[in-house]
């Protein structure tokens, strides 16, 4: 076995990825009628919800890093660079052409909404900037390991100045990726201090992998700092500010949500790294290599891409708790299903866009 093989990862891409679908089938397949936000089933399965967001920023800017790391080790640092920003472009152009209602401007009728920043956006402009960073370090890894941990700090506990950061005066497909005044979902801040902090992560997995006791160490501290941040972090921005007399420690303290999930990430690693070997199912590790592919698929179901029939619009909110979570298990299914034997989706259009990326660089 491949020493330097984060099977982990795949691991917990896959659990992400799942939880994504079964959180977006109930939430937009159950009824109102239980809502109830005093309900102990339905406050853990928010909870957990809310994590898988942060789950997947967290593990983008740790796996693309770290493959980068690998690449300057053989000397192909600027081809991994290169795909790198093939990748980002071609996770904005999908994240887009999902969202475009065909059918709608067939008829003549259009809007600005298909402009709004989803997840695909956000990591593939995440990525873009990793790179970008990654050249302004002169492509040295303490450097670049330095940078990407203090703006991950800086953009958590600065996150009440942006909080409802609105600026009129720059078009609205810049404008929504800073805003959700539009209906974004995702913002580039805060969610790109996840995939830093991710990219940070990388550096020292990077650098430690093959140590001795590394596993161990590493567990260990992805549970202390996660108890830490999940528990612990408001008191600590508190007492920074009690020190330093700074207004911003206290209200970051006060809507303490990132480094909180932060936080569940960390404790989501170290059980996952933990039981890595019982987990390491060919299964599991495909569903985590077919991310994208799921979340297009899942998408085009439920929400219904490009012809606007979905499953939003033929059942929407109407079913009891036992039938969605019934229909949740059989659409992860299904999904996971297409995805593995029909879907060759990625391979085309990563082709046409390389042909056009290969293009415009000859033309140089």
């Amino acid at each position: 076995m491949n020493p330097k093989r984060l099977f982990f990862i795949d691991i917990i891409r896959a659990f992400a990825i799942l939880m994504m679908l079964q959180g977006h089938f109930v939430d937009t397949l159950l009824s109102n009628n239980y809502l109830d936000l005093n309900s102990t089933p339905f406050i853990i399965w928010t909870y957990f919800r809310g994590i898988t967001a942060p789950t997947f920023f967290t593990i983008s800017g740790l796996i693309f890093s770290y493959l980068l790391l690998k690449a300057k080790v053989r000397g192909e640092e600027k081809v991994r660079m290169r795909k790198g920003l093939l990748r980002g472009m071609f996770l904005i152009f999908v994240g887009y052409i999902l969202r475009i209602p065909f059918f709608r401007w067939f008829q003549g009728s259009f809007n600005s909404y298909f402009l709004v920043v989803d997840v695909l956006q956000c990591i593939g402009l995440s990525l873009i900037i990793i790179i970008i960073l990654y050249y302004l370090s002169a492509k040295k890894t303490f450097i670049f390991s330095l940078i990407t941990f203090i703006l991950g700090l800086v953009i958590f506990i600065t996150e009440p100045l942006y909080r409802t950061l609105n600026i009129e005066n720059i078009p609205i497909l810049f404008q929504n990726y800073i805003s959700k005044k539009n209906g974004s979902v995702f913002t580039i801040i805060p969610w790109f201090g996840y995939v830093a902090f991710g990219a940070f992560l990388a550096t020292i997995f990077h650098k430690f992998l093959i140590k001795k006791y590394f596993k161990k160490i590493i567990i260990f501290l992805f549970l202390f700092s996660g108890i830490i941040l999940i528990f612990y972090s408001s008191n600590l921005l508190c007492e920074l500010s009690k020190i330093t007399h700074i207004q911003l420690f206290l209200d970051a303290a006060s809507y303490n949500y990132l480094f909180t999930r932060l936080g569940n990430v960390f404790i989501y690693f170290a059980l996952f790294y933990s039981f890595e070997k019982i987990l390491k199912f060919p299964l599991l590790l495909k569903i985590g290599q077919k991310t994208l592919s799921i979340y297009v698929i899942h998408f085009i179901i439920i929400y219904g891409s490009f012809t606007g029939i979905g499953l939003k619009n033929i059942i929407g909110k109407t079913l009891n708790p036992k039938q969605v979570i019934v229909g949740a298990c059989l659409f992860l299914i299904v999904v996971c299903f297409i995805s593995f034997y029909y879907v060759k989706t990625n391979t085309f259009l990563y082709a046409q866009l390389r042909k056009v990326f290969d293009k415009l660089k000859g033309n140089k």
